[in-house]
């Protein structure tokens, strides 16, 4: 189901990921999940693109979640 709002994702991905990466995570998801009407799969593919976006703008560093470094 598409998320209103950073409160209503899953609480392994609020308490993980720092603000902005939450807001890549539900637009990512939300699209994705629309996108996909009638496939059985749809929370699965949803979630999997909603993390690919989170990890194009962000690295995991031991137990943290940090932005990218942007090459010049």
């Amino acid at each position: 189901m598409p998320y209103r709002s950073n409160e209503d994702l899953p609480s392994g991905v609020r308490h993980h990921l720092p603000p902005h990466a939450l807001n890549i995570y539900r637009e990512a998801f939300n699209h994705s999940y629309i996108s996909y009407l009638g496939d059985q799969r749809r929370e699965e593919i949803a979630n999997r693109t909603a993390w690919a976006a989170v990890k194009r703008s962000y690295v995991k560093l031991g137990d943290r979640w940090v932005p990218r470094e942007t090459e010049a």
